[in-house]
C-alpha cells in the first residue's frame, strides 16, 4: 500500500479526492474529539459570499440542530453548493459569522474539516484504484487510528467486502455513491454535507441510501442534504428553500406548506393539454403544472380560483380541491423569486 500512496499522491498533488484540498504537512490530523457544547451544528447569521461582483448567496441565516436531517432544496444556481463549501471551510465567507459544530466558519476551519464528511456532487474519488484502496487513502488522509480495521468494518458496513478490489471506475452509480458515503463516514464525522448524493441512482439503491441517512441521524449525526427529489426531502426533519441566492422559506414540511398560502385544484378529463393552456392567464391561476394524467392548478386567491373551478367544469372533467403539495411549492418558489427579480 506503500506504492498506492505515492501513486495517489503523484496523482493529485494530494488535492483529490479532495473535497478538502488537504495537504500531506498538516496530516495526521489530531484525536477526534465529540462536540459537547451547544444544541446547533449549524448556526450562522448573514452569510454572503460573491463572485465577480455578483451575489451568490446572499445573507443566509440558518439553525441546524445536531442529529437533525435538514434538506435543502432549489433550482440550479441557486447557492446550495456554494453554502454546504461555507460551512465546511473550503470557501470564505465574505459577509456573516456563525459556528459549524461549535467551531468558528472564518477562524477555525481545519478543526470544522476534521470533524466533517462531504459527498460532492460529482463521484471524486479515484477510479483507477479498487474500493479498498480508496478507503484506504482517505483513512490516511485523516489519519483513522486502526487504519486497517476501520477500513474493513466500512467494507463490511456498506456491502462493499465482495468488490474491494474491484476498480471504483467500473461501479454503477449506486455503488460508487456507497463507496463515497462509505469514504465520508470512515473518520467518524459529527456533521454530513450531502450534495444531490442520490443524482442518477436507482429506486432501490436510492431507499438504501436513505435508511443509511436516517440511522446515522438516530446515531446522532446531523446531516445537511441537497436534492431536486420531492419525495427525498419530504423524509428530512426540516426544508429551506433556496432561489438565487437567497432562502426563501424554512421549517418543517407542513409549516412551508402552510407558509406558502397556495390554494390547489386537481383537474381530471380528455383534452387537458388544451385546457391547460387556456387557464393560464386566468384570474388567480398563477401556475398549471401536469401530474400524469391530470393536471394541478395553484394559487393564493382562494376566491378566484373557486370561480375558475366553476367556469370551466363540465361533466366529463372533474375538478376537484387538493392540499398543495411540495412540488406544488417548489414551483410556486421559483416562479416568485423570478418575477421579483431576485436573479
Amino acid at each position: 500500500m506503500a506504492q498506492f500512496g505515492r501513486r495517489a499522491v503523484r496523482k493529485a498533488g494530494f488535492a483529490r479526492p479532495s473535497v478538502f484540498g488537504f495537504r500531506p504537512a498538516i496530516l495526521p490530523f489530531a484525536p477526534f474529539r465529540p462536540l459537547v457544547n451547544g444544541p446547533f451544528a449549524i448556526d450562522v447569521q448573514g452569510i454572503t459570499k460573491r463572485f465577480g461582483g455578483r451575489p451568490v448567496v446572499h445573507h443566509i441565516a440558518l439553525q441546524v440542530r445536531r442529529g437533525e436531517i435538514y434538506g435543502f432544496l432549489g433550482p440550479n444556481g441557486s447557492g446550495k453548493t456554494t453554502f454546504l463549501r461555507i460551512l465546511c471551510g473550503l470557501l470564505t465567507p465574505d459577509a456573516g459569522s456563525g459556528t459549524c459544530l461549535g467551531f468558528d466558519l472564518r477562524t477555525q476551519t481545519g478543526a470544522i474539516r476534521e470533524r466533517v464528511g462531504y459527498l460532492t456532487q460529482r463521484f471524486s474519488f479515484y477510479e483507477d484504484l479498487s474500493v479498498e484502496e480508496n478507503l484506504d487513502f482517505v483513512a490516511r488522509l485523516y489519519g483513522v487510528p486502526r487504519r486497517r480495521a476501520a477500513v474493513a468494518q466500512s467494507l463490511e458496513r456498506f456491502g462493499l467486502a465482495e468488490l474491494r478490489r474491484q476498480l471504483a471506475g467500473e461501479l454503477s452509480g449506486g455503488w460508487k455513491q456507497r463507496l463515497a458515503l462509505a469514504a465520508c463516514l470512515i473518520h467518524q464525522p459529527e456533521l454530513l454535507l450531502l450534495d444531490e448524493p442520490t443524482v442518477g441512482v436507482d429506486p432501490k439503491a436510492r431507499r438504501d441510501f436513505w435508511e443509511e441517512i436516517h440511522r446515522l441521524a438516530g446515531a446522532g449525526i446531523t446531516v445537511l442534504i441537497t436534492t431536486h427529489y420531492m419525495d427525498e426531502a419530504e423524509r428530512c426533519h426540516r426544508l429551506a428553500y433556496l432561489a438565487y441566492g437567497q432562502l426563501l422559506i424554512h421549517g418543517r414540511l407542513p409549516e412551508i406548506l402552510r407558509a406558502a398560502g397556495l390554494t390547489t385544484w386537481e383537474v381530471s378529463g380528455p383534452d387537458l393539454w388544451a385546457l391547460a393552456e387556456t387557464l393560464r392567464g386566468q384570474p388567480g391561476v398563477e401556475q398549471v403544472v401536469p401530474f400524469g394524467n391530470r393536471l394541478h392548478v395553484s394559487g393564493r386567491d382562494a376566491v378566484q380560483l373557486a370561480r375558475v373551478a366553476a367556469a370551466f367544469g363540465s361533466p366529463d372533467r372533474v375538478w376537484r380541491q387538493v392540499e398543495a403539495g411540495l412540488e406544488d411549492v417548489f414551483i410556486h418558489l421559483m416562479h416568485t423569486a423570478r418575477a421579483h427579480g431576485t436573479s
